[in-house]
């Protein structure tokens, strides 16, 4: 401790200014952490050698290795050995959860996916330099991105195979109400003129209100690139493992395209022993109307808006003619048969929910949450000249997911982390390191002594002899 003080007032005294002598005290203790922490695994290397060559393994040799850390590289010392069998390992590497050829630990990558999904990967290079210890290219962060999205997509992977190989469904919280909503959106992908549907849906159990700021209650997330009929399995799996949906009312919201009807609701929550209501979603039933007759006000989009609330059918039809009769406009005209077909075509979803079911939350609100939601993807993903590779896009999703469920850094430590047998073995084998303390020096009593006094007792020696005897 008092080496490292010194150490901190020379660098104090040397600076020429604060900000100077601050990044050196970082860079310092940074130095500083990161040599102990290679002390401690290559001491750690030692005693577990030790324990395997008990059971017989074979030392092979010792080499180094390098670990980028938030603090900075550290580098250790690890013996390669051969088990009973003849299988290579590095017991010291397989015993802290460091992969084959791993050059970033376990919180690096983690941090650079989590950064790069709020910025480009380019500015995820350059934060890291500017405030931690880690020096990364931006094509490598684009390689742990994969790597982590690949780990966030293999445990949604796991959950839907474990749901169709089950016999049983799983136990879950039970709610009374449990609403969902979902919808796709389109980001520019490598191919020319070809693009990325993200299918992203929102589950959550109501709203929790503060003050006049309304939020959802228990959002989850779930996206994917891939196919829809994968993406309802995904949320067929997260929502029967998370809830119990025996009793539970469900209530969605879509805008009814392509893989986003009411069949799929009613498909991925069948487990519920009441109808799913799927609703219209109102802001795709306005942008529409918007669409057909423009964004300025009239009496007919005021005809309109009221016969859609009120649910009379005959007078939107009536409203819609009148309208229709007026143009003259091929190309409006069309507007107009579109926006007909959309709106009759869902007529029967075009409710609030609140009017339906029996006894609502006192907190109930309509739905519509999807449109703000989207946001997560589309300012990441869109815009700025962004391409997506099929695997680039996928990983980016599958991490946004893992962050707003709060499930990324479990995912991607999953394929890392030990089992329960492993992990008795750890314990085992921490205890061995007690080891690795100094011993205690055995006592040897008080010494005994005395000074040789060549001159008078009187003297001022003198009387400092008879005050040590």
């Amino acid at each position: 401790m008092e080496k490292i003080i010194s150490k901190l007032y020379e660098i104090i005294k040397d600076a020429d200014h604060l900000i100077q002598a601050e990044e050196k005290i970082q860079q310092y203790m940074q130095d500083l952490v990161s040599d102990l922490l290679g002390e401690v695994l290559t001491h750690t290397d030692h005693v577990i050698k030790k324990e395997k060559q008990e059971k017989g393994w074979l030392v092979k040799r010792e080499d180094w290795r390098t670990i980028q850390c938030m603090f900075g590289p550290v580098s250790y010392r690890r013996t390669l050995m051969s088990d009973e069998e003849g299988k290579n390992h590095y017991p010291l590497d397989e015993w802290i959860g460091i992969r084959k050829r791993q050059r970033y630990s376990p919180l690096v990558e983690v941090k650079v996916a989590e950064l790069a999904s709020e910025s480009t990967y380019r500015e995820t290079s350059r934060a890291l330099a500017e405030w931690t210890s880690v020096s990364i290219s931006h094509q490598t962060v684009g390689t742990i991105v994969r790597r982590v999205g690949q780990a966030q997509a293999a445990e949604d992977e796991k959950m839907v195979i474990e749901l169709e190989e089950a016999a049983s469904l799983p136990k879950g919280r039970k709610v009374d109400h449990l609403y969902a909503e979902a919808d796709g959106v389109f980001v520019r992908g490598t191919q020319k003129k070809k693009s990325l549907e993200v299918s992203h849906a929102i589950i959550y159990e109501g709203w929790d209100k503060n003050g006049k700021r309304v939020s959802l209650k228990e959002p989850k997330a779930i996206m994917t690139t891939h196919p829809t009929d994968v993406f309802w399995k995904e949320v067929q799996a997260f929502a029967a493992n998370r809830y119990s949906l025996e009793g539970t009312q469900i209530i969605t919201n879509s805008d009814g395209g392509k893989g986003y009807t009411a069949e799929k609701f009613q498909e991925a929550f069948s487990q519920s022993r009441y109808p799913v209501l799927n609703q219209l979603d109102s802001y795709h039933v306005y942008q529409s109307l918007n669409r057909a007759l423009g964004a300025k006000e009239s009496q007919y989009k005021t005809a309109l808006k009221k016969a859609i609330k009120e649910r009379n059918r005959d007078e939107f039809v009536l409203q819609l003619d009148t309208y229709e009769s007026s143009l003259d406009d091929p190309k409006k005209e069309k507007k107009v048969k579109d926006f007909r077909t959309y709106i009759l075509g869902n007529w029967d979803r075009i409710f609030d929910w609140r009017e339906v079911v029996e006894n609502p939350p006192e907190d109930a609100r309509t739905l519509g949450a999807m449109e703000s939601n989207q946001r997560h993807i589309t300012f990441r993903m869109k815009k700025r000249g962004m391409h997506w590779s099929v695997e680039g896009g996928e990983a980016m999703v599958k991490i946004k997911q893992g962050i707003l469920n709060k499930t990324l850094r479990d995912a991607y430590l999953n394929q890392q982390r030990r089992s329960a047998r492993r992990q008795k073995e750890v314990s085992r084998v921490l205890k061995m390191s007690q080891i690795l303390r100094q011993a205690t020096r055995p006592s040897v009593g008080v010494k005994q002594g005395a000074i040789s006094l060549y001159q008078a007792h009187s003297s001022a020696m003198g009387k400092l002899a008879k005050i040590f005897s």
